[in-house]
């Protein structure tokens, strides 16, 4: 399925909130976060310029947070980021003066981030960045997952040293239930999600997402025209697209949200021009974009500066994981995990439409730019759908920036 932004927001300015959320001061501010990261490293940005050929359009990058600071998916830049910056702030506030990143270790700020407790639902890859920061500042985590989350997944959380809860339902049933616990004990709901007055928290962990959008654009050799991003509640989506049109304004690159057809909660609350909740049906393999209701905050950004909303189905994104694990010519393979190349599922099938090229004015110049959301968080099902090992694709892949 395919729709224009239709929205009577379409093409209105950023919301003055949003501006200065996604905006180039937060951004740079984030980087400098990073730099007080361990194992920071900036992920590679790959060229395909035979998958390129193959759909006739100019060159495609993509930014592969598969390597992102050792949790294998672009979350690992959210939901720590917010939770640092939450032990910050409380410090700040019980030691009466401003707190700077560079005192993060200190034994003063340790110690009031010993006293703190931060929850959150997650799909996996949200979670385990919440539980990787709160282990940083020696805060406590409470992770709640619901019924379709792996054990693998639990499992990989669960190693950050956090309290895993499990709940039953889907995604959204875990949402409720963290937020209903931590009002009643007093923690600090982080989550990628918001709700009517809850947005500052989804909005730092949208912000952390800053910084991958900033490595890309800095390695691109021309900035791109065309931008296809997934989304699950709308997050890593609308910081895309609200950063690059502060970056470009009005020669900011053409934007397309692509949801899973199982999930099209972004979709469908395009087609209705307000937020809607989506009714839950069969499982998506898209597991970490399975998610039945938008982010108000990413609605209100995407309804002013995404171009266009799609969907894709199982099958595509099955088949997108197996061509970047074996691509065509001398590009180099990628690991991606099942929600990881949607994005690249959404532009294989917006050249296979000839009304959608034509509505896109995808041509042989295009420049596209995407990610590669997560690589193989859960082993297992990688090797499963694709058939091999994580690691042995890797070890066929020249991974690396390529241009």
């Amino acid at each position: 399925m395919f729709l224009l932004n239709s929205s009577s927001d379409y093409h209105q300015p950023l919301d003055p909130r949003d501006a200065e959320l996604l905006g180039l001061d937060a951004a740079t501010e984030v980087e400098r976060h990073l730099t007080f990261r361990e194992n920071h490293a900036e992920t590679p940005l790959v060229a395909l310029p035979a998958l390129a050929a193959e759909l006739g359009v100019g060159s495609i990058h993509i930014k592969d947070e598969g390597h992102r600071l050792g949790l294998g998916s672009f979350k690992a830049l959210g939901g720590a980021y917010a939770v640092i910056r939450l032990v910050l702030d409380e410090a700040a506030e019980r030691l009466g003066r401003a707190i700077d990143i560079s005192e993060l270790q200190s034994a003063k700020i340790l110690e009031v981030a010993r006293t703190m407790t931060v929850a959150c639902a997650t799909d996996g890859n949200h979670g385990r960045s919440v539980a990787q920061g709160a282990q940083l500042v020696g805060a406590r985590a409470a992770i709640f997952v619901h019924s379709g989350v792996s054990d693998e997944r639990v499992a990989a959380i669960a190693r950050f040293g956090a309290e895993m809860i499990r709940v039953d339902g889907t995604y959204d049933d875990s949402v409720r239930e963290a937020a209903r616990i931590a009002r009643e004990k007093g923690w600090t709901i982080v989550s990628d999600t918001s709700w009517p007055g809850y947005e500052r928290i989804p909005g730092l962990v949208m912000q952390g997402y800053t910084a991958l959008v900033r490595e890309a654009l800095r390695a691109m050799p021309q900035p791109p025209t065309h931008v296809f991003i997934q989304a699950g509640v709308g997050g890593i989506a609308a910081t895309v697209a609200g950063h690059m049109a502060i970056a470009f304004g009005d020669n900011r690159p053409t934007f397309i949200v692509v949801d899973p057809a199982r999930a099209a909660c972004l979709f469908e609350t395009a087609r209705a021009g307000h937020p809607v909740t989506v009714a839950h049906g069969d499982p998506t393999v898209m597991a970490m974009l399975e998610c039945y209701e938008p982010s108000l905050i990413a609605w209100r950004i995407l309804s002013r500066v995404a171009d266009a909303f799609m969907t894709v189905d199982e099958t595509d994104a099955i088949s997108v994981m197996k061509r970047l694990a074996d691509p065509a010519g001398n590009d180099p393979a990628i690991v991606a995990g099942e929600s990881g190349g949607v994005g690249l599922a959404g532009l294989i099938g917006a050249v296979s439409d000839p009304e959608i090229k034509k509505a896109l004015s995808l041509h042989g110049h295009s420049r596209i730019f995407l990610v590669n959301t997560e690589g193989a968080t859960d082993p297992g099902k990688y090797q499963e759908i694709v058939g091999r090992s994580p690691a042995a694709v890797a070890a066929k892949g020249k991974t690396g920036a390529s241009q």
